[in-house]
Parts: C-alpha cells; structure tokens; sequence
C-alpha cells in the first residue's frame, strides 16, 4: 500500500483534530452513512472515498457524513487506536445528534474503502473497545453502526504498519461475533493491493458467526474504484446501488424481526 495517492485527487495528510464533513440530500429518507476513506493510514482520500461518495448516495437519500481521521503514524499516544478512536466517537456524534440531521438514529451505518475499509470493519467488531477516555454524555451512545459496507477492503491489520501486536487486534475477521452488525462487501479478484482472501475470510466469518453478509465479488475493478473513479465497463460498475438496496433490505428487517 503506497504512501502517495495513486491519481490526482484531494487528500488529507496531518490530521492534527478529526473533523466531519456533512452532506445532506434534498429529499432525506432517514438513512446516515459514515463514509471512512481509505489511504493506506499514510493519508485520506475524502474526493474518491468521502465527497464523492455523498454525491452518489445523496440522490438517493442518505445524509453522509465524511470521517477526516487522524492518522497512526503521525505522532499519537497508543497510535494504533488513533482511526478507532474517531470512528467511535463520530458514530455516537451523529446519533446524538440525530435529529438536527434529519436521520433515524437507529439508520446509522458506515461504509468504508480500502484502509478505511479496515477502520469500518473494526466499528463493526470493536465498537465497545474502550479506546478513549469518556469525553462527554455522547459518550454514552452506542457506536456499533446500523450495517456496514466494506469496499475493496484491508481486513487484516497486519498490512497497516501499527505493530504486530496492534495488527493482531485489528484482524477484524477474527473478532466477529453474532451482534456484529450486518456486512456487505465489493471487491475485485483483480485487486492488486489487497488480496481478495481477505474480504473472503471475512464473509466466512460472518457466515460462522451467523452475521447477516451480502458479498460481490467481481472479476474485474483493480482497487480503488470508489465513485470519482467508477467506469460503466467495469463489472462492478453498480455497488452503489447494489449497496442501496441491501441497506434499506437490512433496516426493514431488523425493524420486523
């Protein structure tokens, strides 16, 4: 994974406070995402994997909401728990929040890309790490999201450069439990930076685990086709929608359980 954005883009290097952009539709439905971009933890992509994302799903809906996350190696105390920490407590923002948004705290999801896929994945199974001391009555929400999506994502934290013994902890595939939220993954077999092993292992392990998991995946893509960089040739050309459709399937389902 490479330290420098492989195309022309807008990205975030020295994150010094994590911040979140908010996109709101002209016809909201109630449904949030928490939009994670990847970057290797060596910087954020928030054009492909964050704005662009809120352009495509907007349309349909969904308030999204851009996570500009601190980054590991830039100097923090337990760096490990650095991208956590944010995810955390910008889930439990949102819901507290809810209302001003115009979003149903209980449709509150979160969709991640590539490292940020990683970071996504670890909400979904470490949402009550205590990571960070409590700072106020947020605090007290739950930050497990609604459903995830985890888009050609890094599962396994040993690619992530935190340290073997942090990398252990964020093997996500390893920590998936029966009140994980419910998965939907998009991957290429192509992609040459993650392996598709790794998103495979996670759909097996929700599948143990009797998890709720919709996975795509696609002969072609490579990695990194998040919405700036979607072609109608590529057979995965329509996740988005395919992502649409199962998280409003997913919400109808745990409300008529």
């Amino acid at each position: 994974m490479s330290g420098d954005p492989p195309r022309r883009e807008l990205h975030l290097r020295g994150v010094a406070e994590p911040v979140v952009g908010v996109y709101r539709p002209a016809r909201p439905d109630g449904r949030a995402l928490l939009a994670i971009p990847g970057g290797g933890y060596q910087f954020v992509s928030v054009e492909n994997e964050g704005m662009n994302v809120a352009q495509t799903f907007n349309p349909l809906g969904i308030t999204v909401f851009v996570l500009g996350y601190r980054l590991p190696g830039e100097g923090w105390l337990n760096p490990q728990d650095v991208p956590l920490q944010d995810g955390q407590r910008a889930m439990r923002l949102i819901r507290v929040r809810a209302a001003e948004f115009g979003v149903r705290p209980e449709a509150v999801g979160a969709v991640g890309f590539s490292a940020g896929g990683l970071l996504a994945a670890s909400l979904a199974v470490a949402f009550m790490d205590p990571v960070y001391d409590r700072v106020d009555a947020a605090d007290e929400v739950l930050a497990r999201p609604a459903f995830v999506g985890l888009v050609y994502p890094v599962i396994s934290g040993d690619m992530m450069r935190i340290g073997t013994q942090a990398a252990a902890r964020f093997d996500t595939e390893r920590r998936v439990r029966s009140f994980t939220p419910p998965i939907f993954i998009a991957h290429a077999l192509d992609d040459p930076v993650v392996p598709a092993a790794q998103p495979m292992g996670m759909l097996a392990a929700c599948q143990m685990a009797r998890v709720p998991v919709e996975a795509h995946f696609f002969q072609e893509g490579g990695h990194g086709f998040g919405p700036k960089y979607l072609s109608p040739d590529l057979p995965g050309a329509n996740w988005p929608q395919l992502f649409d459709r199962w998280s409003q399937r997913t919400l109808t389902a745990s409300r008529n359980p």
